[in-house]
């Protein structure tokens, strides 16, 4: 399942004015009816998780493009806007707000009709979508915001963001589930943000191996890994010697879940995607198998971070670039059709409009 979207924004302290959210829920709610009636719930839903989509989307509803604020706001305001929805469910926020999605996204499905089954692949989705961008994509950035947009017939995204403190940017993710393939193999589409080095990347192509040979450890048993680190720490010197600057990335985490790998040794995986659904297996252990695999079995993983956007400068302020133009176009257009068929005063309608021409390319010339 690809991710559609990645995003770099600068940490901003405070919150939006009460004002400025309710305006911002009273316009998202507008669009989004007009969307919902000339479009489908699935069309919202494959739209949050485009990042051009959803930076324009804010823009319109009035806030700051280039804050970390962007997406807890957007997304908060839009759960708002929804909330007594019969189309779509918004589950999940910021902060604690975060751990609450599988029980909203529960509490919608049992109030429409939603199967059990297809209830409990939402929740899945969910959970699995959170893990592998704290798990399997090592960039620095730890999660603390995440939200599960659904529908009834199971189309859903994820839209969640993490936060790197040293460097104070926030980094938004964005999940489809309509180009569905694989949690753990080449889930970005379409990535936006600034390029970070020394990125762990497991969900990588190039990862494939080193995820097989991550499960076979597992299920070798916890002795098994444990000689395997003693080995590695009794060679280090001719390992440096041999792997050159390699070493510096793959460097032993200090802790590891030992508990945790018992369990899934207990568990037995049959895959990668297994391995990390498993409650316990964080990023050090995840780490701690990825440098065994490559330095004793030399199943190396992708080191390269899986960006492919990033924000332009100069003359497309808050431009994703680049950035496919018929489908920039598209999602512009409609953005002005829902705002200009929007249930809004004429004059919200134009400050709309204005708010996303300021946004936009300077040789648009459909606003």
């Amino acid at each position: 399942m690809p991710k559609v979207g990645l995003a770099d924004l600068p940490l901003h302290g405070g919150s939006a004015p009460r004002w400025l959210f309710e305006r911002m829920v009273k316009l998202a709610s507008a669009i989004a009816d007009v969307m919902i009636i000339e479009y489908d719930s699935k069309e919202i839903i494959r739209r949050l998780a485009d990042p051009f989509w959803f930076q324009a989307f804010s823009c319109v509803l009035g806030f700051d493009w280039h804050s970390s604020g962007t997406t807890t706001v957007t997304c908060g305001a839009l759960k708002e806007a929804l909330k007594t929805s019969d189309e779509i469910c918004i589950a999940g926020g910021k902060g604690k707000r975060s751990t609450e999605a599988p029980n909203e996204i529960k509490a919608w499905a049992d109030c429409h009709e939603m199967s059990p089954d297809l209830e409990a692949r939402m929740i899945y989705a969910s959970r699995m979508s959170a893990k592998i961008d704290n798990v399997a994509v090592q960039d620095g950035h730890e999660l603390y915001h995440h939200t599960f947009v659904c529908d009834r017939r199971g189309n859903w995204t994820v839209v969640q963001q993490g936060m790197n403190q040293e460097k104070g940017y926030a980094r938004r993710y964005h999940w489809y589930s309509g180009e569905l393939r694989e949690f753990v193999e080449e889930p970005h589409t379409a990535i936006l943000g600034i390029e970070a080095n020394k990125v762990l990347d497991m969900t990588s192509r190039k990862s494939g191996e080193s995820r097989k040979i991550s499960v076979d450890l597992v299920n070798e048993g916890t002795d098994r890994l444990k000689r395997e680190i003693v080995f590695i720490g009794e060679g280090q010197s001719s390992i440096t010697e041999w792997a050159g600057e390699r070493i510096l990335r793959l460097s032993m985490p200090r802790s590891i879940n030992w508990e945790a790998l018992r369990e899934a040794y207990e568990f037995h995986p049959t895959n990668y995607e297994e391995l990390l659904s498993i409650k316990g297996i964080g990023p050090s252990t995840v780490r701690a198998l990825a440098l065994i695999g490559e330095l004793i079995y030399g199943a190396e993983p992708s080191w390269k971070d899986p960006v492919k956007f990033s924000f332009a400068v100069g003359g497309k302020d808050g431009v994703p670039f680049p950035v496919d133009r018929k489908s920039m176009d598209e999602s512009i257009q409609l953005l002005i059709d829902g705002v200009e068929q929007a249930k809004i005063g004429e004059r919200e309608k134009l400050d709309a409009l204005k708010r996303l021409r300021r946004f936009v390319p300077h040789d648009f010339d459909a606003i």
